[in-house]
């Protein structure tokens, strides 16, 4: 079963790793993919360009073989649409299990997402649920989780997509803009993301302000 996480990763910090972590645990899989995306179709342009983005993402996860990165949608043009990456991944993978985790947030946002309706088609959902999170309760996406919702991880080992299962998570309020900010500011971020990380963004003067 193969799992993928999403993110501009601007720059990558614990609350995307600790969750990432989290799910691998959860779904008992050799690891988590992390998918930097290049243009999102959903917010403003990263600051970091792609290339250093993907350096901070393997200084994070050096000595992490529970978290691997797929870096596709830094080498395709245009905008990075979800759907269009788990067609890809669904060729490659045949009837392979295929697993795109989401943050709470982000799942009730899908209707908005290019395409949306193919997703469960193609993949099962794994949604990051944070301590207070609440599923979504009106509209097509409350319908299809009262439809697709399973209550163990381990179900979605029998069919290739089409389920949704939540995945308790630790809640860590560290956001990348916070990241930014203090760096712009000459103050330090550091415990909100990997020292590694921090140090090469020390060491190439990036975010500054």
């Amino acid at each position: 079963m193969l799992c993928v996480l999403g993110g501009t990763f601007d720059p990558v910090h614990f609350g995307h790793l600790r969750p990432a972590l989290e799910v691998q645990q959860a779904l008992d899989i050799e690891c988590v993919h992390l998918l930097p995306c290049r243009v999102p179709p959903h917010r403003a342009v990263p600051v970091a360009s792609p290339e250093q983005r993907l350096a901070l993402l393997r200084a994070a996860l050096d000595d992490e073989p529970a978290l691997a990165i797929d870096a596709r949608e830094l080498q395709r043009e245009g905008p990075s649409y979800m759907v269009e990456t788990l067609e890809a991944l669904r060729r490659e993978r045949g009837d392979q299990p295929l697993c795109l985790a989401l943050g709470m947030d982000a799942f009730a946002g899908l209707e908005s997402w290019h395409r949306w309706q193919d997703i469960p088609v193609l993949c099962h959902l794994v949604i990051m649920q944070r301590p207070g999170s609440a599923w979504p309760d009106r509209g097509a996406i409350a319908g299809w989780v009262e439809q697709a919702r399973v209550d163990a991880p381990h179900i979605l080992r029998s069919r290739p997509a089409g389920c949704i299962v939540a995945v308790p998570v630790t809640q860590l309020a560290v956001s990348s803009t916070q990241i930014r900010a203090l760096l712009a500011a000459g103050r330090s971020p550091r415990y909100l993301l990997p020292d590694a990380v921090l140090e090469r963004i020390r060491q190439e003067n990036w975010y500054a302000g």
